[in-house]
């Protein structure tokens, strides 16, 4: 049986700001810590690059083309597409989906 290749992430600048954001967080307490942090969330999207729709579809937005994955209580919100995953943003605690991180489809 071979595996799957996994499709290439490709990170939105909306995506990239919310991981220098979260890392300048937690780095205020413990820069080693958010180092370790970022490098989670970033192996949790290849994670989901391997298998896009096994993730759980937005309830926010419920369109099939839009997945999620879980980090604690991070939320990594992509869309799937043919050859790669779109990680539209990264986002944790009781933060809610804010309507313009997802394009209409």
């Amino acid at each position: 049986m071979s595996k799957r290749k996994a499709r290439t992430i490709r990170w939105s600048a909306n995506a990239m700001r919310d991981l220098d954001q979260i890392a300048a967080y937690i780095a205020r307490d413990n820069p080693q810590a958010a180092r370790k942090w970022i490098a989670k969330l970033r192996k949790t999207a290849e994670s989901a690059a391997r298998t896009p729709l096994a993730a759980r579809i937005v309830p926010e937005i419920q369109r099939d083309d839009v997945r999620e994955v879980f980090l604690g209580s991070y939320r990594i919100v992509y869309g799937v597409r043919d050859d790669h995953i779109f990680v539209f943003t990264v986002f944790g605690g009781g933060k809610q989906l804010s309507e313009d991180a997802v394009p209409r489809g």
